[in-house]
């Protein structure tokens, strides 16, 4: 590939079936990630050219990738350069395939006589295959994989890292499974790879995550297959038979685009006793937009205006956008209970407790009269991150954000253990 008028092009780094990696001359610890427009099956045993297949595939990479980054996941990815290729992070890539599966079909049928096509994986299936094309990708274990001290980039593939990248796979397709079930598609099955930053050594999703990388059945229907199985489960290779397959890819490459839409619009409202409180609701309003969630602050009182309380109520009931209500009090909290009782949307208590009073007052936002079920969240982040659940039921980048925010809460401490083992030898 010549260079293009915005980069300055190094050494080619690696060549794949599908890609080249080249070296970034002016713009240290990045690398261009280069598109082929060939498609393979069976480690290149069965290879073909299709024409487009580079633009198709990096625009469903790019898009796949912004969607984890914005929910959170540490990927290589930085930005789309061109429509056949996008610049990443350079990591030294661990050689092991990551398998995720949550429907039993194509290889793992033959390894398992006896499962039928269709068995459902809950929990999901994990396995890994050690990227050997000459000996067909053996399937490798947890122990093999320990025992081989992989070293890249400084560092140690221990057993930190291989937990690490299990808990990051299974994150990762539960994000793809539950954004493709918004356009009605089922994800069957996945994989992907990990790859260790070099200047950061941080173990970060690499590669690519394409139209080549997983199984898609709309409708949960194998008939109606998208993915690459389509090629490979080709009699003969005909210009037709390619067509149908472009096709396919392209259908893919068009739907993932919406991947990244909201599916529900939402927002959360919050409503406090006095200006006195403003500290402690923006910290809820900073919560909330971490998650893509509008928030919004009115004051009101209660116990001095109830009747403005409802009528500022009335204001969010009449637009239809579905909202949680967050009533800030301190002191005897009436605003959260005259809320609950006149609104069938939820609300959440969050009242801002004093060193002085704050163990009596707490007591006015818990015990209820029957009939209300609004909920008391003492931590305002934890109340924003509770609203982000109810939304996430129906909105799934908010779903994304929570389950991405879950694995990095466990790598965080991952890691911490680690550092702190090493401390301690």
């Amino acid at each position: 590939m010549a260079s293009t008028p915005e980069l300055k092009l190094g050494q080619k780094l690696s060549e794949g079936k599908t890609k080249q990696i080249f070296e970034l001359v002016d713009e240290s610890g990045l690398v261009l990630v280069q598109s082929k427009d060939q498609i393979t099956a069976g480690n290149a045993v069965r290879k073909d050219q299709m024409e487009g297949k580079a633009a198709i595939a990096n625009k469903t990479t790019s898009c796949v990738f912004k969607l984890l980054q914005e929910s959170g996941i540490k990927t290589a990815y930085v930005k789309q350069h061109s429509d056949t290729a996008f610049i990443a992070a350079h990591c030294e890539m661990i050689p092991i395939e990551w398998v995720c599966r949550r429907v039993a079909t194509g290889s793992f049928l033959k390894r398992n006589p006896g499962v039928k096509e269709g068995f459902r994986f809950s929990p999901l299936k994990m396995e890994m295959f050690f990227k050997d094309d000459a000996n067909n990708d053996p399937q490798w274990s947890e122990e093999q994989l320990l025992e081989a001290k992989f070293s890249l980039a400084g560092l140690t593939i221990g057993q930190c890292e291989v937990d690490i990248m299990n808990r990051s796979t299974v994150a990762i397709f539960e994000i793809l499974e539950k954004s493709w079930a918004t356009q009605n598609c089922t994800l069957v099955d996945m994989k992907i790879e990990f790859g260790v930053n070099v200047k950061t050594q941080e173990i970060v999703l690499a590669d690519v995550i394409d139209n080549d990388s997983w199984r898609l059945w709309p409708a949960g229907d194998r008939s109606q297959q998208k993915d690459k199985q389509v090629y490979r489960d080709l009699k003969e290779v005909t210009p037709e038979a390619m067509q149908m397959v472009k096709r396919n890819f392209e259908w893919v490459s068009e739907r993932v685009k919406l991947l990244l839409e909201h599916q529900a619009g939402g927002r959360v409202v919050v409503l406090m006793g006095s200006t006195s409180d403003v500290a402690h609701c923006e910290k809820i309003r900073k919560a909330c937009t971490s998650y893509g969630i509008p928030c919004i602050l009115r004051v009101t009182s209660a116990h001095k205006g109830p009747d403005e309380t409802l009528r500022i109520k009335a204001e969010y009931e009449g637009d239809g956008i579905p909202t949680v209500f967050v009533a800030v009090a301190g002191r005897s909290n009436g605003l959260g209970p005259v809320m609950s009782g006149n609104t069938a949307y939820p609300v959440i208590n969050c009242p801002p407790l004093t060193p002085d009073w704050g163990a009596q007052d707490v007591w006015s936002s818990l015990r209820m009269p029957s009939g209300l079920g609004c909920s008391t969240i003492l931590s305002p982040e934890a109340a924003a991150q509770f609203a982000a659940q109810i939304f996430g039921l129906t909105d799934h980048l908010v779903w994304c954000k929570l389950r991405a925010s879950m694995l990095n809460t466990w790598v965080s401490l991952k890691l911490a253990d680690k550092k702190l083992q090493a401390c301690s030898l």
